[in-house]
Order: structure tokens, then sequence, then C-alpha cells
């Protein structure tokens, strides 16, 4: 079973979350007059959440694919409702993929694998929300270092 504690400590609306025995992070609301900004709204941590998820999904596969990847990022764009529960929407995710040679169906199969069948903040999002993505592949060539190059030494 999985565990959360939430304690307030102000000032406004500035809180503490801790997830099991794991570390804890600062929660807050967007400035005046009830937050501080001191740390992540709910609705924000929410999508780095599901970031956190499927990158790690995406991450694990595309290395076990032995794909040579330097670099990860991923870049959500939300939309919510106009009115309360003020709900997202619609929700996109952009994968970015730094490495050599990385092969596109790869990439593409990871993201397919994560957002099917392992990552379960998608699975649970996907009962209510529209949810898109979209990859790039920036390529880094790997250069072995070179005798009396510093970075060889």
């Amino acid at each position: 079973m999985s565990k959360a504690q939430l304690t307030w400590i102000g000032p406004g609306l500035r809180m503490v979350a801790e997830a099991n025995e794991g570390p804890a992070i600062v929660l807050d609301s967007h400035g005046p007059p009830h937050g501080t900004h001191t740390g992540p709204a709910p609705m924000e941590l929410f999508l780095m959440g599901l970031a956190g998820c499927t990158g790690m999904d995406v991450v694990s596969i595309l290395t076990k694919k032995r794909q040579k990847v330097t670099g990860f990022q991923i870049q959500v764009e939300a939309e919510r409702a106009a009115s309360h529960p003020k709900v997202y929407t619609k929700i996109h995710v952009i994968y970015i993929v730094h490495g050599e040679d990385i092969k596109p169906s790869a990439v593409e199969r990871a993201i397919e694998l994560s957002e099917t069948q392992y990552c379960s903040a998608m699975a649970m999002l996907r009962a209510s929300v529209e949810i898109t993505n979209e990859y790039r592949i920036v390529e880094d060539k790997l250069t072995p270092a070179t005798p009396g190059d510093p970075a060889g030494e």
C-alpha cells in the first residue's frame, strides 16, 4: 500500500508533502494572496508525475534496446477547463531524445509501450483526458577522446 502525507507549514498555502518514506517536497500556490510560489502547485506536480512516469519507462526501454541515449527531456503542455474543478482536458507530451544514431522506430515503440502498458499515470488519465504526443531526436555525435586531450585523461 502506498501512503502520502501533507503538512501545512505556511505562509499562505505552502505545504510539505511526503510519500511513503521518501524525500519531502514543497507544494505551494501561485503567489498572493494564497501562496508564495516556493514550490509547484498541485496540478503542476500532477504533470511532473506524468512526465516522470512515462520518461522513466522510455529511457529504460531505449537503454534495453541499446540505443545510445546521451540526454532526455519531456515537455508537457496541458489545457484546463475554464470552470471548477478545472480538470485537465488536453495533455500533449513531447519527448526529446538526444543521442547517437537513435532509431525513430525504437523511440516510437518505447513511447507506445510506456503509454499503453507501463505508465500507470498515463493509464489513469487516458480514461478522462485527451492525450497526444510527439517526439524529436537530437543527434549528438559521440566523439572518442584523443591522446593529449584533457577529456581523454
